[in-house]
């Protein structure tokens, strides 16, 4: 029987779960990220915070080692609490911008390039289920850095300072996991957002940098001019540190508040959130 005689019918089959499809994608997609030098030795860089830590941590515990040393009030100095970690988390926070712009740009950009997306919603996928795979793969990829060393600190950090450590700072294990992975999570958007609006991979890592950079280039300004320190606001990294604050019970810096941090950074997630989706589509049409 010739083809043009047939009649196409809709596919009636089986169907695989909702978690099923949107896994796929990430397990081939890690292995290709890691294959990119860049983003591998970005990684490994970022280790480097992460060790150096654990040795303060150690040393920081051995009491013991400082009166050997007969340097038993330097002890104090190095003591492990929440601005010790806050201190780590801004470093990390760095490393995850770095990761977002070298990975995020290879994950939407090529497909809208190249009209893969007509491929992807021809199947049992909407945009919501595609945007999700795409940050499953990004958020994945940033918690190697950020909360998940974390938590290997905080771990040391209680087995060697004892339970008393632990009742006296309970909140820190909520407060640092909860703040990272509200970064990452908030990263990720920006650099699936930027990829989907500029189709070169190189620009897009460009433009998530510049969104940091000169944001915090642009608040200081509008400070400057206006005399008021609500420019800082446009900062999504100091919106962030000063919910970290919040959350760690530390004094924010610069007279600032926690809730036009947090304000701030709903709205812009929502922003970026728009704008991802507003790129998803099989077909665009341009007048």
């Amino acid at each position: 029987m010739a083809v043009y005689k047939r009649g196409y019918q809709r596919y009636s089959g089986p169907l695989t779960g909702r978690w099923t499809r949107l896994l796929a994608f990430p397990r081939f997609a890690w292995r290709r990220m890691m294959d990119q030098r860049l983003v591998l030795i970005a990684l490994m860089l970022s280790m480097l915070p992460v060790v150096v830590a654990m040795a303060m941590i150690y040393v920081g515990n051995r009491q013991d080692l400082w009166r050997g040393l007969g340097m038993g009030d330097a002890a104090k100095m190095l003591e492990i609490n929440a601005s010790f970690f806050l201190i780590w988390m801004n470093a990390q926070a760095a490393f995850a911008v770095i990761l977002a712009a070298l990975a995020g740009p290879g994950l939407v950009a090529p497909d809208l390039a190249n009209g893969g997306l007509s491929l992807y919603f021809s199947r049992p996928q909407t945009p919501r289920d595609y945007a999700a795979a795409r940050l499953i793969v990004l958020t994945g990829l940033l918690s190697l850095p950020t909360w998940i060393p974390a938590a290997l600190l905080l771990l040391l950090q209680s087995s060697m300072a004892g339970w008393d450590w632990v009742a006296a700072n309970w909140r820190l294990a909520p407060a640092i996991l909860g703040g990272l992975m509200l970064w990452i999570f908030f990263v990720s958007l920006v650099a699936l957002a930027s990829s989907a609006w500029v189709k070169w991979r190189i620009i897009a890592g460009a433009l998530i940098l510049a969104l940091f950079f000169v944001t915090a280039g642009a608040g200081q300004v509008i400070n400057a001019v206006f005399r008021e320190r609500w420019g800082l606001y446009l900062n999504p990294a100091v919106n962030m540190s000063n919910l970290w604050h919040a959350f760690l019970g530390l004094e924010l810096p610069r007279d600032l508040e926690a809730w036009p941090s947090a304000v701030c950074l709903a709205a812009m997630t929502l922003v970026f959130g728009w704008a991802l989706l507003r790129k998803l589509r099989a077909v665009e049409v341009v007048k």
